[in-house]
C-alpha cells in the first residue's frame, strides 16, 4: 500500500494506491483544509485511522523548498520532516519532493483530455518547464537527457518581479508600499490577483461596485474577481484579470527562456483551469511570446494547461512506487 500526498497552502490531498499491472490504482483519497491542522502528521493520522493494510512506501509533494528531507512550507506555518514522518508510518524512509517536482513526475500520467493546448508549437525533444499559480507561484524544470525527462525543483516563483510597461511600473510602486521586496509570486498568484484589483481601484483605473465589495466579505476575493471578470459583470475585475493573465504569460515565457524549454511549458496550479477561457483569448500567449529577438523561438514552444488538479498527488505516488526510473 502506497501513501502519497500533495501539501499546499490551502488544501492537502492524500491518497492510498496499489500497483496493478504496472499502473497505479487508487484505493482511497481525501482533501483536507490545510489551515485547520497543525501539521501533516495530524492529517495523516486522521486519514489512516481505520486502515487495516500496512503502508509500505510514502512520498509527499510539499509547497516549499525541500532541503535534506526538511521543508518549512512557504504559505503555511508547517515544518515537514521526512524522518519524523518515517517514524510515524513505521517506514525506513519517506520521500519529500517540492510540489512542482511532484507535478513533473505526474505529467507522464496525464490523459489527452486532461490537457488543454494553448499553443501547438513545434514538438521538438528537449527540456520542458512547469509553472503553477495558486496560493503561491511554483516553477520547475523537466530536463531532457535524451531518453526521458528528469524533474528538477526550483523556487523560481520567488525571483524579482520585472514590470514590462508603465502600468506595471505603477503596480510595482504600489506593491513597494506593502512589501520590502516584490517577488513575482506576490503578483502572479491568487492573493496577487486581489492586489492587482486593489491597485487599479486605488489608482483610479476603475471604481468598485458595491455588489463586488459585498461578495468579498463572504467569498474568496480572488475567486470573486475572476468570476466577475469572466462574465464581464465588473469592468474593474475584467481589467485586473487581463493584467494578471499578461503577467502570468510573461513569467511563463521567462521560464521557457531560462530552461530553453523547446519541449513545452505546462501551466498547472489551481487558477489556470478556472480561467481557461481567459487563457485562450490570446492575452497569455501574446505576453509569453513578446520577447524581442526571441519572439520567434517562443512562438514555436508548445504551451499546455494541466486540467487535472491531482497530478502532483499522482506524481508523488509514482515516486513512492518506484515507477519513475
Amino acid at each position: 500500500m502506497i501513501l502519497a500526498g500533495d501539501i499546499g497552502g490551502t488544501k492537502t490531498q492524500l491518497g492510498l494506491f496499489e500497483i496493478e499491472r504496472d499502473s497505479l490504482s487508487v484505493i482511497r483519497k481525501a482533501v483536507f483544509p490545510s489551515q485547520n491542522y497543525s501539521g501533516l502528521d495530524q492529517i495523516i493520522t486522521e486519514f489512516l485511522v481505520d486502515l487495516e493494510q500496512t503502508v509500505t512506501a510514502a512520498c509527499f509533494g510539499v509547497a516549499g523548498p525541500v532541503i535534506d528531507g526538511n521543508c518549512t512550507t512557504t504559505n503555511l506555518p508547517w515544518v515537514v520532516n521526512s524522518s519524523r514522518l518515517a517514524g510515524q508510518l513505521s517506514l525506513g524512509t519517506v520521500t519529500l519532493l517540492n510540489d512542482l517536482e511532484a507535478i513533473g513526475y505526474g505529467v507522464p500520467l496525464l490523459e489527452p483530455h486532461q490537457i488543454c493546448v494553448l499553443n501547438e508549437g513545434e514538438h521538438v525533444p528537449g527540456n520542458c518547464g512547469i509553472i503553477a499559480a495558486g496560493t503561491g507561484l511554483g516553477e520547475a524544470g523537466l530536463f531532457w537527457d535524451g531518453e526521458r525527462h528528469i524533474p528538477s525543483a526550483s523556487e523560481g516563483g520567488h525571483v524579482d518581479f520585472a514590470p514590462r510597461d508603465e502600468i506595471e511600473i505603477e503596480l510595482l510602486r504600489f506593491m513597494f508600499k506593502k512589501f520590502d521586496r516584490v517577488s513575482v509570486e506576490r503578483i502572479v498568484s491568487g492573493p496577487g490577483l486581489l492586489l492587482i484589483y486593489e491597485f487599479l481601484r486605488d489608482s483610479g483605473y476603475g471604481s468598485e461596485s458595491e455588489t463586488i465589495a459585498a461578495r468579498f466579505a463572504e467569498q474568496d476575493p480572488s475567486s470573486v474577481i475572476s468570476a466577475a471578470a469572466l462574465t464581464g459583470e465588473c469592468p474593474l475585475s475584467v481589467r485586473a484579470l487581463d493584467l494578471f493573465t499578461g503577467m502570468y504569460g510573461a513569467t511563463a515565457g521567462n521560464l521557457a527562456l531560462t530552461l530553453m524549454a523547446t519541449g513545452g511549458i505546462y501551466i498547472a496550479g489551481g487558477i489556470a483551469p478556472k480561467v481557461i477561457e481567459k487563457l485562450q483569448d490570446g492575452t497569455f500567449l501574446r505576453a509569453f511570446t513578446d520577447k524581442g529577438r526571441f519572439s520567434a523561438l517562443l512562438s514555436k514552444i508548445p504551451v499546455l494547461v494541466v486540467l487535472n488538479d491531482e497530478v502532483p498527488l499522482l506524481g508523488a505516488a509514482r515516486v513512492a512506487a518506484g515507477m519513475h526510473r
